[in-house]
């Protein structure tokens, strides 16, 4: 399995690229700004073709460059239909304060030709690759993560694609439009706890983690219940 990431744009948002290997079929995730060149060097270096754009959640940081990218190489974006308005309507989604200075500038959003969107517990298969789809809000009403099997390492039963909902030490911001601690509490509790300490977390910003890491020492996971899946 092939798994490129980096930083993109004043936000610092994580975009991931995720292709069964080299010379195939690829997945991009939460292209943001500044991410369109970078995830471009990315497929020419390892000869990769786009065909899906996975959202974790509309925020602006994460879906600048959805459209440019997806459109750039005819791939589908999947993103939930609860933040489904943000990809055209970005500001609805952003605090006064930061949609105040993007205003200042030209910018303008359209949905890509081909959007679908996504369902908790629903199993995509793109680019030869099986993903998990968990609806998790709080951080946005449509926030989700995607979890699929690695197999580059025994002691990596999968990857997480987490978005804003889980960082190395810390869970995302509640306090923007859409945002709900406790939701984000209750997601947390049912898409997190549940997993294998061995899962790795690869977040919307930061460093990437481990579940095993997370249980035991991010401050927002302790005295969570920890529900069965599904409840």
């Amino acid at each position: 399995m092939l798994v490129a990431g980096f930083p993109a744009g004043p936000w610092g948002t994580n975009c991931w690229v995720l292709a069964s290997a080299a010379g195939s079929e690829c997945v991009v995730i939460d292209p943001g700004k500044d991410a369109a060149p970078a995830v471009a060097e990315v497929v020419r270096e390892h000869r990769l073709k786009p065909v899906a754009v996975l959202v974790t959640h509309g925020h602006i940081d994460h879906m600048w460059s959805v459209a440019p990218v997806a459109g750039s190489h005819d791939a589908a974006a999947w993103i939930h239909p609860a933040d489904r308005h943000l990809l055209s309507d970005p500001m609805a989604g952003i605090s006064p304060d930061t949609a105040a200075m993007l205003l200042g500038g030209e910018h303008s959003f359209a949905e890509p030709d081909d959007v679908r969107e996504l369902a908790d517990g629903q199993q995509l298969e793109l680019a030869g690759v099986g993903f998990q789809v968990d609806h998790a809000p709080g951080h946005t009403q449509g926030s989700v993560t995607f979890r699929t099997p690695y197999d580059g390492a025994e002691d990596v039963p999968e990857l997480m694609f987490s978005g804003d909902l889980l960082f190395a030490g810390s869970i995302g911001r509640t306090d923007l439009p859409g945002g709900d601690h406790e939701q984000m509490l209750r997601s947390l509790a049912r898409t997190v706890l549940p997993l294998d300490d061995r899962v790795v977390v690869l977040p919307g910003h930061g460093e990437q983690t481990n579940i095993g890491r997370e249980r035991v020492a991010n401050p927002y996971l302790q005295d969570l219940p920890s529900p069965a899946r599904g409840l």
